[in-house]
């Protein structure tokens, strides 16, 4: 179906003036017992978000911020399509498809217990959408702006539907001054609809700074306004789990202590990627999955 006469009840770089669209989808979209308590799964269908200290052991965490730091020193990988640079230096700043290697960081996406939180909130079968380290190495880690994942996965991507959910593992300690994840609570329940034209092979220029696709600044203090800006810290092996949705960013990090997160994007299965609704093409599917394997339980 062509993107001029499907249904798009989440319009985006389409328009001339931006707009807070209501949430159409579910948050939590069954009642499925697993991993989250009742409580838990209140406050994130309530918030947006969990932290989740603890989730991850200490020896998993060591192996994979061996594996991250490896990657990082190696020229071959910094000169790969999946890879991203710190704009100004010849630092990595994302490494995109790491579910797909074969070192901890790839078995981390099928571990059991983050795959059934996404199972439980999602009410479906799960695949790996989009997978990758980010980094903010002393000194100079640069900020990650504003912005709701979901408005570029629906625009650049074609993911149908808010039934998708970001599982951030903090692999060093994510203080308040070292470029913690910022969430706002609540804005998961409205849609940004931003305007600009999406460029061809738009994310050469927005993995490296984000300028297309990222909320006015009327839109984001309305957000703040109905909720509040909330800062996920916590010591290597807390899980951040937060919706597709949820409006998120990160501060600059001119502190001495790295910051060093894997993050692993679980879409459900019976909202696998159309062809994309504000875009020319699909981005490449180190990005964005479009051949989608489902976690075996």
């Amino acid at each position: 179906m062509s993107t001029a006469t499907r249904h798009d009840p989440y319009p985006s770089r389409l328009v001339d003036t931006p707009a807070l669209v209501p949430r159409e989808d579910p948050v939590v979209w069954g009642d499925d017992p697993g991993p989250l308590d009742p409580e838990l799964v209140s406050a994130y269908e309530e918030n947006g978000f969990l932290v989740l200290p603890g989730l991850i052991p200490p020896s998993t965490i060591a192996a994979l911020d061996a594996d991250i730091s490896r990657a990082a020193a190696d020229e071959d990988v910094k000169a790969s399509d999946e890879a991203v640079i710190e704009p100004g230096s010849n630092e990595l700043r994302s490494l995109f498809a790491v579910h797909r290697r074969d070192d901890a960081l790839g078995a981390l996406a099928a571990d059991p217990l983050l795959a059934d939180i996404a199972r439980q909130l999602l009410a479906d079968d799960v695949y790996v959408h989009q997978s990758r380290i980010n980094l903010k190495p002393g000194f100079r880690g640069r900020e990650f702006y504003w912005h709701s994942d979901f408005e570029t996965w629906h625009t650049e991507d074609g993911m149908p539907r808010m039934r998708a959910l970001s599982c951030s593992v903090l692999l060093t300690p994510n203080h308040t001054f070292n470029g913690t994840l910022l969430t706002i609570e609540g804005s998961h329940q409205h849609y940004v609809s931003c305007v600009g034209e999406t460029p061809e092979d738009n994310y050469r220029q927005s993995l490296r700074r984000q300028d297309l696709g990222v909320p006015d600044d009327d839109s984001l203090r309305e957000l703040v306004r109905m909720g509040r800006i909330n800062e996920c810290t916590g010591p290597p092996g807390t899980v951040v789990v937060f919706d597709c949705n949820v409006m998120h960013g990160s501060n600059g990090n001119i502190t001495p202590f790295p910051r060093h997160n894997v993050f692993l994007v679980y879409n459900a299965l019976s909202n696998a990627l159309v062809e994309p609704f504000a875009a020319p093409a699909p981005r490449p599917d180190f990005i964005a999955t479009r051949d989608p394997v489902p976690i075996r339980r």
